[in-house]
Order: C-alpha cells, then structure tokens, then sequence
C-alpha cells in the first residue's frame, strides 16, 4: 500500500530476479557444499570472514524486536478465546477506553478525533503507550506481555536446544500449519462484501511511485526478509544437507513458493480493508495503514464486525504466531549454529547451555522492549538493525564469494554436489549484476536517510545515535575481521598476507610454494 500497489512488484520482482533467488541458491550451495556455519563457512576466504559474524549480529538483533511483536500476537490470542461475550476490542465500555472511542467508523477516519476500540485496545491496553512520552520515558513494565515473551522464549529454547533434529520436527507444525489458516483466511476474506474493491485497489499501480528510491530500498529489504538472504539462515540450515542434494531446485522452488505466499497474502489483507471500507462508507485510502497497526489494529477491528468474531481471531493470530515462531527459529539458529561452528572445540560441546545463554540475552534485551515506550524501542530497532546493514552484508557476501573466492571455482563446487554447471545468466547475475544492484540501492538509501517518525513521535538525536550504532556495529565487523585476518596472516609482507587470506585455506599449501590462482588475471576475467 504505502508503496504504490501494484506498481510494487515491479522493483520487487526485479529485485526477486537479479538479487532474491540468485542469492538464495548461492547461500544454499555455500553450506551444502562446505558443511560449515555462517561463520565458518568463510575458511573458503579468510579475509571476508567477518561477513558471517556481521549476518549472525544482525540475525540477533533481529530477536531483540521480533520476538517481542510475537509477543503481542501471543497476548492477542488468548484474548481472542470467548472469556466473555465480545472481543475485548470490540467494545467501548472497557477500563483502558477513553472518551474519544467511537464503536463505529474506521480507526483512523475520524475528523473529530474519535478513535476505535481496536485502536485503543492496541495502543492503551496492550502496548500501554498513553502511559509513555518516548523513548526517553519507559513508564513501567507491561508484565503481562512480559510473560507472554516469556512463553515465546521457552519455546525456541526447547525447539532449538537439541539442534536441527528437534527444530525440524517443530518446523513441521510452525511451516505447514500457517497455509491452512491462510488459505481459510482468503476464502473468508474474498467472499465479504466489498472484497472486491479492496483487491483492485491492492492491485492498482500508482506509477508515480516506480522513480521513488524508498520503494526500490524497500522492495530490496522485503526480498531479504522474506528470503532470508543475508542473516545466516540458509546457510546455517543448508549445512545439513546431503551434499548431492539438488539445491538449484530446492532455490527456485522455495523461492516461488516465498514470494507467491506474500503475493497472496495481499488478498488477504486488502479483502479485509475493502469490507472495512464498504461497511464504514468510508474510501480505502482512510482505512488502509501500514506496518504493526494493519495488523493489530485494523484487521483485528474488522474480524470483531464478523459472525463467530472469537473463531477468526482465533484462526488469524495463531496463524501470526506459528509464522513468527518459525521465522525466528530460523535467525537464532544462524547465531547458535555460526558461533558453535567457529568454536566447535568448546561451544560445540555445550550446545544447550549456548543455546540457553543466547536465548536468555534475547529475553533480556527484549523485556527492555515490553515497557510502556516498548512501542519505540521496537520500532528503532525495525529502523536500524537489519535494513542498511544487510544490503550492506549480503553485497559484501557476493563480492567475497564471486570475485576473491572465484565464480568458477563456485560453479565447479555446485558441478560437484549436482552434477551439473550453474547456466551463464547465474554466473554473470551473480559476479556482475547481484552486487551493484544491491549497491546501488544501498547508495541511494543512505543518501535518502531521514529522521525516524513513530506515530508523530519524531525521534531524538541521541535515539538516532544509538540506532546508527546498532547498524554500525554489524557492518564494522567486516572490515574489522578483514583487517585482523591479513595482519595474523603468514607472511612477511602485505602481499604475501594478502594471498593467504583471499585464498581458501585447505590451499595454503599452494600460496607456500608460491602458486597464488588469484593473484593471476585468469581468476579475474574467469566467469
């Protein structure tokens, strides 16, 4: 919506081709080939080995935040189980409820600042934000939301602290069991009357928008979420593959099926705000918002209008909750798995105390998150924490894999686990167009930059320094390890230090006896 309707899938579906799949398959073929973490796997160039612990940071941030919006969806459905006759966000007769709720008209459609249930439900007796003035007043901790992260907590604990053996088993539930409510949702959705007019609109492009820049930096950072690119995952999961497993196409079809669940879930959604549209006799535009409140807000207020309102609630937020237990299963993992290969010697052994030390550090991080600013807390580290730094990361992954470590000898490792050579379109996506398309967009998303705005609440400097250096903290790592790398390098000089680590270790035997492959022009020009 926000970024111009159907007119999105262009750069999104541009970015998908020469960015999206072409990095998928490349982090698939990385693990499945080396059999090593996020962290580790980088043994095939020493001198980008801080890539991985940049992906791997990256990845935890994300749980800091993203665990505590799971949290809410949590909260949510054990609120949507009929304890009483209504949803609790249904009513304007609750003790959290102001004079300005309003039962009827859009949440955000009122001329004379009326407000809805669901919108006050959200915001005064969930998240508790009319208690807070910004991040620089906490007000107090929402301990029932504590309990519920809590709950969230325990459950990647004991998902993940057994390794992929146990966490596949639970994938089976929190991968599969999200479609089936999906898929109920849809039928619901598009059989409301005014579904219609919400589908047009969802679909309808705004061509103004295709020139502006924050719509490409955004199609970009949806490819690497959706995808996963860039935090560790696929290859931390890959790792465990047979080694002659097709992951060309395990890349493509997992890719299709990716994309083509967000493209549906469009339907969804915008079904949902063309009946709110149509029931309020209101336009789209006033109805349709973006981000946390489309979620908590306006689809929950549009389920509370239906028949069996407990039921749908029911369906929706526990589709929202198995979709963001298995999401974050999968960033955690690319910590446990990327930090426990690196040390395999003492981390390796103790992997449920690891994996306890790092889920705790999580819950800690995010307890911080579920006071009454919990609100702003989570929404600077939505701002800072993955967008920059991963477009940042996986251009700095192309470029160690593609051109130090070699498009042709990358080709030869996928030719030895399937048999067969990545076509020309791969090799040149991947050595040429991958990496300056994503710089590109970085480029253009840095020069963009402007102030974070949460709501109206303008964020204050020292709040920006604290979310550039949350960014800055992932990325540093790359040049950081690639400088440590060259100078504990063998060696006498900088060139002799720079061919050991730009060469794959188990051919440091080569670089002694003076044979440097990528000091030649031949490693260069190879495609």
């Amino acid at each position: 919506y926000k970024n111009g309707g159907g007119v999105f899938l262009i750069p999104y579906f541009t970015m998908l081709v020469f960015g999206g799949i072409p990095l998928f398959y490349m982090e698939l073929a990385l693990g499945q080939y080396h059999r090593e973490g996020p962290i580790s796997v980088w043994k095939m160039c020493p001198l980008m080995k801080g890539v991985g612990y940049s992906a791997c940071l990256i990845a935890f941030y994300v749980a800091f935040y993203y665990n505590v919006i799971i949290c809410w969806a949590l909260y949510y459905l054990i609120n949507s189980f009929p304890f009483r006759d209504a949803l609790p966000w249904a009513q304007c007769d609750n003790p959290w409820n102001t004079a300005d709720c309003q039962v009827t008209g859009s949440h955000n459609a009122s001329v004379n600042g009326s407000k809805s249930p669901a919108e006050e439900f959200y915001y005064n007796r969930v998240l508790k934000m009319d208690r807070s003035e910004g991040l620089h007043d906490p007000g107090g901790i929402q301990w029932e939301l504590t309990l519920c992260l809590l709950a969230i907590f325990l459950v990647l604990y004991f998902s993940l602290w057994k390794g992929i053996k146990m966490s596949g088993k639970v994938v089976w539930v929190t991968a599969t069991l999200p479609y089936i409510m999906l898929t109920i949702l849809l039928v619901r959705g598009v059989t409301l009357p005014g579904a219609a007019d919400g589908i047009k609109y969802y679909l309808k492009p705004d061509l103004s928008k295709i020139f502006d820049t924050n719509v490409w930096i955004d199609a970009a950072v949806q490819i690497c979420f959706s995808l996963g690119v860039g935090f560790g995952v696929l290859i931390a999961f890959s790792s465990y593959n047979k080694f002659h497993n097709n992951c060309y196409v395990d890349a493509l079809c997992t890719s299709a099926v990716n994309c083509c669940t967000s493209f549906l879930s469009g339907f969804v959604v915008f079904s949902i705000l063309g009946y709110m549209s149509f029931k309020n006799n209101i336009p789209i535009e006033e109805v349709a918002t973006e981000g946390q409140g489309l979620v908590f807000v306006v689809y929950p207020e549009a389920i509370s209008t239906l028949p069996y309102p407990n039921v749908w609630a029911i369906i929706f937020f526990l589709m929202l909750l198995t979709l963001g237990l298995d999401s974050s299963m999968g960033g955690l993992e690319s910590v446990i798995t990327g930090i426990s290969d690196d040390f395999k010697g003492t981390l390796g052994k103790h992997r449920e105390l690891f994996t306890l030390l790092i889920v705790f550090i999580a819950f800690l991080v995010g307890f911080f998150n579920t006071a009454y600013s919990g609100a702003y807390s989570v929404n600077l580290f939505d701002t800072y924490a993955a967008g920059t730094a991963i477009l940042c990361t996986v251009m700095c992954e192309a470029i160690g894999v593609f051109w130090l470590y070699g498009a042709d000898q990358f080709s030869r490792d996928i030719k030895e686990m399937t048999g067969f050579t990545p076509g020309i379109y791969w090799r040149f996506t991947w050595k040429f167009i991958t990496p300056l398309f994503i710089g590109c967009i970085l480029i253009s998303g840095l020069a963009m930059y402007s102030s974070p705005i949460y709501l109206g609440y303008s964020y204050p400097w020292w709040s920006q320094v604290i979310g550039w250096g949350i960014t800055l903290s992932s990325m540093t790592f790359i040049p950081a390890v690639a400088v440590y790398r060259t100078l504990k390098a063998p060696g006498s000089s900088l060139r002799d230090k720079l061919a050991y680590v730009i060469t794959p270790e188990r051919d440091w035997h080569k670089v002694k006896q003076g044979d440097v492959y990528r000091f030649t022009w031949a490693h260069w020009k190879a495609l």
